[in-house]
């Protein structure tokens, strides 16, 4: 198994992934083509959300 150092960008595409975000929701490309700041913002904005909100219920 590969190990991907925790926030980096590989670890963060990788939590994208599996919680299902497999192209950039707005502009429908490749996770890799970004920033680590772009996928940090699309973690916290869909991933922490989702888990926060689950959590609250």
């Amino acid at each position: 198994m590969c190990k991907v150092h925790k926030y980096s960008k590989g670890w963060f595409v990788k939590q994208l992934r599996d919680h299902g975000i497999l192209v950039h929701p707005q502009f429908k490309s490749h996770l890799g083509n970004y920033k680590e700041s772009e996928l940090r913002n699309l973690y916290y904005r869909y991933v922490e959300k989702e888990t926060l909100d689950s959590e609250q219920k």
